[in-house]
């Protein structure tokens, strides 16, 4: 990861989606916290400054729509970690999955969804 979030710090005009802090409740199938071993400071940096440049540095929208959880509460984790990784076609929601792995996109996506309920 830490080779990935410096090239992501590059790209602000690219966004996708990310909020406060991992609740340590959730976990993968096999029973590991999702997050475990990341640099959750890192992935907060990048979705507040990075996701922020398109969803508004708030979150409350901008470029793209408006990716509070308040507003996510339709979507599952896997849909978000898909739209993360592989963007939008034919919308300026880019892929992230040349910069960040499937293990970020899903911490990504359950911050997104909790927010900073922990």
């Amino acid at each position: 990861m830490a080779s990935t979030l410096p090239l992501l710090s590059l790209l602000p005009a690219l966004a996708i989606a990310g909020w406060a802090a991992f609740s340590p409740s959730t976990a993968l199938a096999d029973g590991m916290p999702v997050g475990e071993g990341l640099d959750t400071e890192e992935l907060k940096r990048l979705v507040h400054q990075d996701c922020g440049s398109c969803h508004g540095l708030t979150l409350k929208g901008g470029l793209g729509p408006d990716i509070r959880p308040e507003t996510l509460t339709h979507y599952e984790p896997d849909i978000l970690e898909t739209v993360i990784l592989d963007g939008i076609p034919d919308t300026p929601m880019p892929p992230w999955r040349p910069l960040i792995t499937q293990e970020e996109a899903q911490w990504i996506a359950l911050y997104l969804l909790n927010g900073d309920a922990q």
